[in-house]
């Protein structure tokens, strides 16, 4: 395999792991630096250029992106991506999970445990919003923050507003996120590769930090995650759309609340923490994978006219459930990819499969034919009759020309 791992760090403890790990497997790789390259679209098909030359051809790209260069970074794993080059971290799930609301937003819907969220602009909703997720003390929380940094404890409800006061007059955007009392100065870091956790540990603040990082001195010690843990910690990187992750847990009074989804996590703790090969996991899966290119199915569908991909749920009373997977769907037409009946998910179930009702299914073919399969629209509660704030002046919209 011919791999290729992005980085502006070649010396750095993480990028050596892999390129070490990558060698003793007898793979060949190299470090690109991210900066370095130029997306070329200048001819028939997507190209990239490195250093001003035609890059090599590469099997997969290993992206290791730090938060300064997102946008570019982003930018050049997308064009991987264009030219089939696999990736388990593709630009979709990088960027995800490095906006702190965008990967709320994401995994809030999908019932993932997670410390109450609330996101705001205006002053006089800030009292409110911090009400909503428990009161204080409270976390507030830039949006691109790493290792801790932009992380703020605020002890009352008038730090709180002072603080988000002057965040906000420096342009900054946070998130208020509940205190997790029981899980002060603790977390559980678990390290997602493909569709297992391959390693974990937690990690311990320093004194009275509260925040455990360890590039903030935090310590770290070897856990074992049960079951409820691991499938957490699945489930929110593949929800983000990696497949490569550090998750970030705490370890809620009813279980794991998910905080952080990391896309380029940081081997060095781990490793040392847990004394496992985490390295080499990375690299055998991505030797494993390298043949499934990451597909965008809305550019693949384009050319079949009438036909999508959606999910469909089984309702009580519909005249499918009782029938098999065969009698009910393929005479529609339908191909379903994946079943899920509870917590269970069955890939490529069989056509013999019987349909039970409040089954979902992840189904390819006419869209006029999962018409009325398609589930409701969620309706929210009534909303209620809003009065205009005088407190705040209106200021007019600045207009984009002369």
């Amino acid at each position: 395999m011919q791999l290729a791992i992005l980085s502006r760090a070649p010396t750095a403890y993480s990028t050596q792991r892999l390129v070490t790990a990558a060698h003793e497997r007898g793979h060949e790789v190299q470090v690109l630096d991210t900066l370095r390259f130029a997306i070329d679209l200048s001819g028939s098909e997507p190209d990239l250029q490195y250093r001003s030359k035609p890059i090599e051809d590469f099997d997969a790209v290993l992206p290791r992106i730090g938060a300064s260069i997102t946008f570019f970074g982003v930018a050049v794993v997308r064009q991987f991506e264009q030219m089939d080059v696999y990736t388990p971290n593709p630009a979709h799930g990088i960027s995800n999970s490095r906006d702190k609301l965008r990967a709320s937003q994401i995994l809030s819907r999908h019932a993932v445990g997670m410390p109450a969220t609330m996101f705001v602009r205006s002053r006089s909703d800030v009292l409110p919003a911090i009400e909503q997720v428990g009161g204080a003390p409270v976390v507030i929380k830039l949006l691109e923050g790493t290792q801790g940094i932009g992380v703020i404890l605020a002890p009352d409800t008038k730090v709180a507003e002072a603080v988000i006061e002057t965040l906000q007059s420096t342009k900054q955007n946070v998130l208020l996120q509940r205190f997790v009392s029981e899980s002060r100065g603790r977390d559980v870091r678990a390290l997602v590769v493909g569709d297992r956790v391959v390693a974990a540990m937690r990690r311990v603040a320093k004194g009275n930090e509260f925040r455990s990082n360890v590039h903030r001195g935090g310590s770290t010690e070897v856990v074992e995650l049960d079951e409820e843990y691991q499938r957490t910690a699945v489930q929110a990187a593949q929800i983000m759309g990696l497949r490569v992750a550090g998750v970030d847990m705490l370890e809620g009074e009813d279980g794991p609340l998910v905080m952080e989804v990391n896309s380029s996590p940081g081997l060095e703790g781990i490793e040392k923490a847990t004394e496992l090969d985490v390295a080499g996991a990375i690299v055998d899966y991505i030797a494993a994978q390298v043949s499934f290119p990451e597909l965008d199915v809305r550019q693949r569908l384009t050319v079949s006219t009438g036909y999508g991909v959606a999910e469909l749920l089984i309702r009580e009373g519909s005249d499918v459930v009782g029938q098999t997977i065969d009698e009910g769907l393929r005479e529609r037409d339908l191909r379903v990819l994946t079943l899920t009946r509870g917590t269970k998910v069955v890939p490529n179930p069989r056509g013999e499969r019987v349909l039970e009702a409040d089954d979902r299914l992840l189904c390819f073919g006419r869209l006029d034919s999962m018409r009325d399969l398609v589930p409701e629209r969620r309706r929210r509660r009534a909303r209620p009759e809003v009065q205009p704030l005088p407190d705040e002046p209106i200021h007019d919209e600045t207009p984009d020309g002369p």
